[in-house]
């Protein structure tokens, strides 16, 4: 990528503060008092089941929903008032690629940038370090159509780029991409991170939260469960180890052997997780048997999540 994708300022103490934000559909609460702040350079990951707020809490750091009590401050700019400065200094990564396929790769590009009140000679000038950033050069001609699920993802994040934004929103940036695709944005992230630029994600993959965020927060019912590094809360809120224990005799194993067993133990479906100290004196009882399979690994971010919010499942909304 060009150098010319200068860090952002930091002349505000942050890029994103969210203050005891409230919002109501009616009798439901949808944002209950939500607080966080986002500081210049890092990425911070919202992290919520459906139907937590991070959707409304998106729209309204972005002026396009009003919001009933609280305080937004994107980049030194108060929202809703100075919603409009704020987007000139925002890129944004929607959920669901909205590209033109009537244009070409270069004049999507080209198109976005007048948004922004920018000449065609000034989004013309950052096209060739957009398209180099996205892996996209060779594609400047193409229409959408004729691109991959992830040249649109790469695409739809070069676009957030037009402007040259301090602030990057990701709602879901790599849903329905392949690993190769995912791991080809997840550089392109970094890459952005380590020339200063902060970045808010959403996303229901708790890898891409646990390699990307610096720090995140877990919402539910539109309140903050937690908030901090990935490592510091999994080592916070879990045990170190998990045993999964799962096959058409995991209920017979659990049955005898429960009472016995360590740790922490929830079931869902046909299998057993096991939140253990140490996992040997859980894989002692599974030697010899044929009927059960297990995979003991460390505890991870979507074992906190799921923690937090349930393994349950939720409905869109």
């Amino acid at each position: 990528m060009s150098a010319s994708l200068a860090p952002a300022p930091a002349g505000s103490p942050s890029a994103l503060t969210v203050e005891r934000l409230y919002k109501r559909y009616g009798e439901k609460v949808i944002v209950d008092g939500l607080s966080f702040v986002i500081r210049p350079g890092e990425c911070y990951g919202l992290l919520g089941p459906n139907g937590a707020g991070k959707t409304t809490t998106l729209r309204a750091l972005l002026g396009l929903t009003p919001f009933d009590g609280g305080r937004i401050d994107v980049l030194g700019h108060a929202i809703p008032v100075q919603a409009q400065a704020a987007r000139a200094r925002v890129g944004v990564v929607p959920q669901l690629d909205s590209l033109d396929p009537d244009f070409t790769v270069e004049e999507n590009l080209l198109v976005f940038g007048r948004y922004f009140g920018m000449s065609s000679a000034q989004v013309r000038a950052r096209i060739p370090e957009l398209l180099d950033f996205a892996a996209l050069s060779a594609k400047r001609h193409a229409r959408i159509n004729e691109l991959s699920g992830g040249m649109k993802r790469r695409l739809t994040l070069a676009r957030a780029m037009v402007n040259d934004p301090d602030l990057i929103v990701l709602d879901e940036p790599t849903t329905g991409l392949d690993p190769q695709a995912r791991h080809l944005v997840w550089e392109r992230l970094r890459a952005l991170l380590a020339r200063g630029k902060t970045i808010l994600l959403t996303t229901h993959f708790m890898d891409e939260a646990e390699r990307l965020c610096n720090r995140l927060g877990v919402i539910d019912h539109g309140r903050m469960m937690v908030e901090g590094p990935p490592r510091a809360l999994i080592a916070q809120h879990l045990e170190p180890m998990v045993v999964e224990v799962y096959g058409d005799g995991m209920q017979a194993w659990l049955d005898a052997h429960r009472a016995a067993l360590p740790g922490r133990i929830e079931v869902s479906g046909e299998t057993a997780f096991c939140y253990v100290e140490h996992a040997e004196p859980v894989v002692r009882t599974l030697a010899g048997r044929d009927d059960v399979h297990y995979l003991q690994r460390p505890a991870n971010l979507e074992d906190l999540f799921l923690r937090l919010t349930g393994r349950g499942m939720r409905e869109e909304g």
